[in-house]
């Protein structure tokens, strides 16, 4: 891969951030001051002794297939698909994504709207690190302050919707960056902060697990990653109609095993939550873009213009156009 810029001076103490050429719709966030970093085509960067964040914002201006560190990922504006080891998602406000370290990751923008995402790379043994220090004795962790040998931690690759753990400090981050002025040491506690958090996350989707109708915990997990890929597998096409023997087979259920569990799981049916999310992203489609109502109609997956509006009316209480027209005329007098 062609270097686009490589900086091997440290980074001024005041400012953790770098600057990047002035057409670069990438600004990239480190925790440490005299941290390596590489700018590299497409806005992938390589990275040493430090935490990274890269925040971008653009149009149709896409990721490079990589292999990625462990990274929390979100969409503050827009929608981007993003690959991790050829599993397909589709991210927008509602939701962070995860990958773990050593996974092959890319990702584009979608539709005519700006997108701005916020991703933040953790360097390899950071998130075992403050994992031992969460469940090592206080005697042990005196004793021994670095361990040379740490068991991976390794998260699940699936969509979370934003929660009350993690995603206030992931807002947080985001509004602090607005400012351009976060410092290396603040940066350096909020990743901590952000690792910790994520872990308990993790601890709660094994509570989540143990819910499960099933006998053994293998099971239990096996049937709980199945049906997050249908799930994901359902946000990658709310963009057209889907069938529920496709839904089933991407996470290889047999159609009617498949119902019973989803209800169970996320008491609603597939078709309940595909009609929620669809009518969730028209909102926003609403809001933020210019995108005529028709075209929404469409790239949300429904089939009609006046299935789609019908249905908003009844959802929401207002049409499609009367939705806008508020939403407008209420941002306009902020």
């Amino acid at each position: 891969m062609v270097k686009r810029n490589f900086l091997d001076r440290p980074l001024p103490r005041s400012v953790a951030r770098f600057k990047e050429a002035p057409t670069s719709p990438y600004k990239v966030y480190t925790d440490r001051p005299n941290a390596r970093i590489e700018l590299m085509d497409k806005g992938l960067v390589g990275f040493e002794n430090t935490n990274v964040i890269i925040r971008s914002r653009r149009h149709h201006c896409p990721c490079g297939e990589h292999i990625g560190p462990l990274s929390i990922f979100f969409v503050s504006k827009g929608q981007e698909a993003c690959e991790i080891d050829g599993r397909r998602f589709v991210l927008d406000e509602s939701a962070y994504l995860i990958h773990n370290l050593g996974q092959r990751v890319s990702g584009e923008t979608i539709l005519e709207t700006e997108v701005d995402s916020l991703v933040i790379g953790f360097w390899p043994g950071f998130a075992e690190d403050v994992l031992r220090s969460l469940t090592t004795p206080t005697d042990q962790l005196l004793d021994t302050p670095k361990e040379s040998a740490l068991q991976p931690v390794q998260f699940f690759n699936q969509l979370y919707p934003h929660d009350k753990i993690l995603s206030p400090a992931l807002f947080r981050l985001r509004a602090s960056l607005e400012s351009d002025t976060v410092h290396h040491g603040w940066l350096e506690e909020q990743n901590h902060l952000l690792l910790e958090r994520l872990l308990y996350v993790h601890r709660n989707i094994r509570n989540d697990i143990e819910s499960v109708p099933a006998i053994r915990a293998s099971t239990r997990t096996e049937i709980y990653q199945r049906l997050h890929r249908a799930r994901d597998f359902m946000e990658a096409n709310l963009d057209r109609p889907v069938t529920i023997i496709e839904i089933a087979s991407a996470a290889w259920f047999s159609p009617h095993h498949f119902l019973r569990l989803f209800k169970q799981v996320f008491h609603e049916t597939p078709h309940q939550y595909l009609i929620r999310r669809r009518l969730e992203r028209a909102q926003r489609l609403l809001i933020h873009s210019d995108i005529p109502i028709t075209d929404i109609c469409f790239s949300v997956g429904f089939e009609s213009p006046g299935s789609f509006s019908w249905l908003f009316r009844q959802r929401i209480g207002q049409s499609p156009e009367q939705f806008r027209r508020l939403h407008r005329a209420h941002d306009s007098r902020k």
